[in-house]
């Protein structure tokens, strides 16, 4: 091997220090100033070279003077004696060069470390803060919803989002979506959430609670690795996590609780909940806007609270203790749950009741003494048996099958269900994975279901209720359209016809929900804003999991919107206190009410009042519904 040369050897050593960044270079010219002001000192000093008239310097003046001509180029001006002229020359010569050098290297490091900033890889020093990974269109949903709960926070609060996304691009979405975070800083970072050390970035050993978005080809690989990144990381802190992710695949659920162990993770199973929210809704309009009120923080939400006053007291004695509270159940000390338990439950120490109220501070005992209006409240009738139902859905995902066997376990003996979808080979796929009925008989049809001739030829105003379902083999713009086209004939047809039917459609983007109101549906379920909202619930309060678990499990007690002139007489003022007991001699919690004259008005959450104030007074109508939660 050749032996490589002095000038190779300085080359490549030179090389080498040049790539060290800006400090070096900013090092290796405040070096070469000193090599020039001292050599300049030196032969001033040694060669007894002075100014005209002058004696020559001390080594130290010779110094300052070379260094103050090495700044400024201009302080040579006044130099006399031509030898003292020549060596202030070359060291202003030698200045200039080190200073633009200097201007250059500072200019090109303050936009490297811009640049650097821009593309969002420095580390976040926080605490306590929630900490988003991934980006998908839910981001926006759930950091507005942060944004609100945040609010009550006096010394505020952070979020940090960390995805594969440009760092200016995401903050630059945010503040178009969101301008005002109010109290509440974002901060973004870009890298990627299943990588360690992108991960040590948004600090995630600091954070309050942790959630990951669902993103990509595939979503549910992709949680279980940002899960894996977060609690299997080398750095990781002794407390346990909180993690709150979504799944669409129900075996990949078991994978995620082998990760609980040590510490909190809460998935929700998406097609799960997605297909019960519409299974109940479809056979009770209103209940998604009930369900998207319980879960959204911009009204009133589920707090948990103690009240040692109640301690030995029967559960239908705190149904009236609370003025601006509307209860709901009671958690026992082990954390179990009893949604609107028996009347007679009695309320132990170290339990705690859950309610819907302003604010955890606002659960406060009503001093004053309620006295029910026993002339407006109806007597309990013996309730009639259930009919026969006939259910249309029209498209189809994979939320289908559960929906059908959810509506399987609602529907009387006997009831009929047709689907209709575009797609090939449909009716062994669903019979496949919907499995054996107890309580319908299924029917497949292929057809468009945007062909009005297809919707007049299926006699659609003599079925009890239509699910319209977004397809979720199409783009989401697409999918929302075909629902969109369908949802105007339905309401067409509808208008045209006396018989009451309820028409239910899923939704895909909430941006689409306006263009929804204007076909006058029913009612609709925004899939992944429902998703987003209780992805912001359980990041704020773990201990909700068993809440909306037990709301939405077909068994046991669930939300349902019933007549109110079951319950008190209406067309006079009545107050909300008199609603409860009416309830409450039934075995049922009231938790609000529904005016149908404003079912149709958003501004109005479409009618729906949970936790009215139990003192007002309001008159209702025939067509009004009471909000309870009840076994049937």
């Amino acid at each position: 091997m050749k032996t490589p040369t002095f000038k190779q050897r300085f080359q490549y050593w030179f090389d080498n220090y040049m790539s060290r960044g800006t400090g070096a270079l900013i090092g290796g010219l405040a070096l070469l100033s000193l090599v020039i002001i001292f050599i300049a000192a030196a032969v001033i000093r040694v060669g007894a070279i002075a100014m005209d008239g002058e004696n020559a310097p001390s080594f130290g003046e010779a110094a300052w003077m070379s260094l103050m001509r090495t700044l400024d180029a201009g302080t040579m001006g006044g130099d006399t004696g031509p030898g003292f002229r020549v060596v202030m020359l070359l060291v202003t010569v030698g200045g200039i060069f080190i200073v633009s050098t200097l201007i250059g290297i500072l200019s090109n490091g303050l936009e490297e470390r811009i640049e650097s900033l821009r593309k969002g890889r420095s580390l976040v020093l926080e605490n306590d803060h929630t900490l988003i990974l991934g980006w998908t269109p839910q981001i926006f949903t759930v950091i507005s919803e942060l944004v609100a709960a945040n609010e009550s926070r006096k010394n505020g609060a952070v979020i940090v989002v960390l995805a594969e996304e440009d760092k200016v691009e995401m903050e630059d979405a945010i503040k178009e979506r969101i301008p005002d975070t109010k109290n509440t800083r974002v901060i973004c970072r870009s890298g990627s959430p299943m990588d360690m050390t992108d991960l040590e970035i948004a600090s995630p050993h600091t954070s309050r609670s942790i959630i990951i978005l669902s993103e990509g080809e595939d979503p549910d690989t992709r949680v279980i690795k940002c899960v894996l990144a977060v609690t299997n990381n080398p750095g990781r802190r002794s407390e346990p996590y909180h993690i709150v992710t979504q799944i669409r695949d129900p075996q990949n659920m078991d994978v995620l609780k082998l990760l609980s162990d040590k510490d909190t993770v809460q998935p929700i199973l998406t097609t799960d909940l997605i297909a019960r929210v519409v299974a109940q809704t479809s056979r009770q309009s209103g209940l998604s806007v009930v369900y998207t009120e319980l879960m959204n923080f911009g009204g009133d939400e589920i707090y948990f609270k103690q009240a040692p006053a109640l301690s030995g007291k029967t559960y239908s004695e705190a149904l009236l203790a609370f003025e601006t509270s509307a209860v709901m159940g009671i958690r026992r000390e082990d954390g179990s749950i009893l949604m609107s338990p028996a009347m007679d439950t009695r309320i132990m120490p170290g339990d705690s009741i859950f309610a819907i109220a302003e604010d955890d501070d606002k659960i406060q005992l009503s001093n004053t003494r309620f006295t029910p209006d026993e002339n407006l409240i109806q007597r309990a009738g013996n309730g009639s048996k259930p009919k026969p139902e006939r259910g249309l859905i029209l498209g189809w995902n994979r939320s289908g099958p559960i929906i059908v066997r959810e509506l399987d376990n609602y529907v009387a003996k006997g009831s009929q269900l047709l689907i209709v979808s575009d797609a090939e080979d449909l009716e062994d796929e669903i019979r496949r994975d919907v499995g054996r009925l107890k309580n319908q008989k299924l029917e497949v049809m292929e057809g468009d279901i945007r062909d009005r001739a297809l919707l007049d030829e299926l006699g659609v105003t003599e079925y009890d209720h239509v699910i319209v379902l977004a397809y979720s083999h199409l783009e989401v713009q697409e999918a929302d359209a075909i629902t969109l086209v369908t949802l105007l004939h339905l309401r067409d047809i509808a208008e045209k016809d006396e018989t009451p039917f309820s028409i239910i459609s899923e939704m895909l983007d909430l941006r689409n929900r306006e263009l929804a109101e204007a076909a006058k549906v029913d009612d609709f379920i925004v899939s992944e804003h429902l998703i987003s909202l209780m992805l912001a619930q359980l990041s704020e309060n773990a201990a909700l999991k068993d809440v909306f678990a037990d709301l939405f499990d077909p068994e046991g007690a669930e939300v349902y919107l019933k007549p109110i002139g079951n319950y008190i007489k209406t067309g006079e003022p009545v107050n909300f206190y008199t609603a409860v007991e009416a309830a409450k001699r039934r075995g049922e919690t009231a938790i609000g009410y529904r005016l149908m004259s404003e079912s149709h008005d958003a501004g109005k959450a479409y009618g729906v009042h949970t936790n009215p104030k139990k003192s007002d007074a309001v008159a209702f109508k025939p067509e009004d519904k009471l909000i309870v939660i009840s076994e049937g």
